[in-house]
């Protein structure tokens, strides 16, 4: 179900299940949302140089926050799978190491790391955003909201990667200034073989209270991530037969940076309450309704099937 205004692109989405859901007990219990405001909490790691990284978890994703300094590197050695350095306006400037290859990133991008030995290197003080799937056990060992996740949620889509790419894993550089927002799709959605990020569009006024989009999604989280600017998070929990787990509405207002990670099948949207704002919204595994719509600007390296 969701409740698009009719001149919202996303009216014309069917079908949105990311994986055959499984058969989920109408009574079985829905996991609260989580708000995560990463500089209201102890840093997961600090570094030598004084660089300070904040590590989250979904259901199937590693969320990490580095405010970093100049001349920092932050390593991984013998990834498992491939991850994604997501670069906004105010991200600092990277050189990306994987193998033999290497590139320097200084504007908005998506950028994609193969799996193996990576280095990520701060050219300049700034935030470095990097998502991984949970597939890097060390990080979830080390998660801030490590907890929440002690027992799984039934209702979320397992975590089955997506086709390889075409050509092999590698290092992949999507400039956003290449693909602008344009009439007729929705954002700027690129994915890989665990997940898909959406670049929403800045916003330089409150988002419009007569036009929200209250929606929800069957078998898969949300993680909106706050990169500019406040928000509210308006969730509702639908209610099951048993009234002793009904829970109230929730509208939780956060601050930048942070993440809202939004469990289904919870009514939800989000409203832009600052003077400008901008969010990015991340899923795993990739949507299947945004790939059918076309919108993935990487499919024709990443595809569906």
């Amino acid at each position: 179900m969701a409740m698009y205004a009719k001149d919202d692109i996303r009216s014309q989405l069917t079908a949105q299940q990311t994986a055959a859901p499984a058969a989920v007990d109408a009574s079985t219990p829905i996991k609260p949302a989580q708000w995560i405001e990463y500089h209201k909490l102890p840093a997961t790691e600090t570094t030598a140089l004084g660089s300070k990284t904040w590590i989250s978890r979904s259901s199937t994703m590693i969320i990490s926050w580095t405010d970093a300094k100049k001349g920092d590197v932050f390593p991984r050695a013998n990834q498992i799978d491939e991850y994604a350095v997501l670069m906004y306006s105010y991200s600092a400037p990277v050189k990306v190491t994987a193998g033999d290859a290497s590139v320097e990133v200084g504007e908005e991008a998506f950028v994609v790391i193969p799996p193996g030995d990576s280095a990520i290197e701060a050219l300049e003080d700034g935030p470095i955003i990097r998502i991984l799937s949970v597939l890097s056990e060390d990080l979830v060992e080390i998660s801030l909201n490590r907890d929440a996740y002690l027992e799984p949620d039934v209702r979320h889509a397992p975590l089955v990667p997506w086709p390889d790419p075409v050509g092999g894993f590698k290092l992949r550089v999507y400039p956003l200034a290449l693909t602008p927002i344009t009439p007729g799709r929705f954002g700027r959605i690129y994915r890989t073989t665990t997940m898909m990020v959406n670049f929403l569009a800045e916003e330089p006024k409150p988002r419009d209270k007569y036009k929200l989009s209250p929606h929800f999604h069957d078998d898969f989280e949300q993680v909106s991530m706050a990169v500019k600017g406040e928000f509210y998070h308006h969730i509702r929990y639908p209610w099951g037969p048993d009234s002793t787990q009904w829970r109230e509405d929730e509208h939780g207002l956060v601050e930048t940076p942070s993440i809202c990670i939004i469990p289904p099948p919870t009514v939800h949207t989000t409203q832009g309450v600052g003077p400008h704002q901008q969010l990015l919204d991340i899923f795993s595994p990739p949507r299947e309704d945004f790939s059918a719509q076309g919108w993935v600007l990487n499919a024709d390296d990443y595809p569906s099937k």
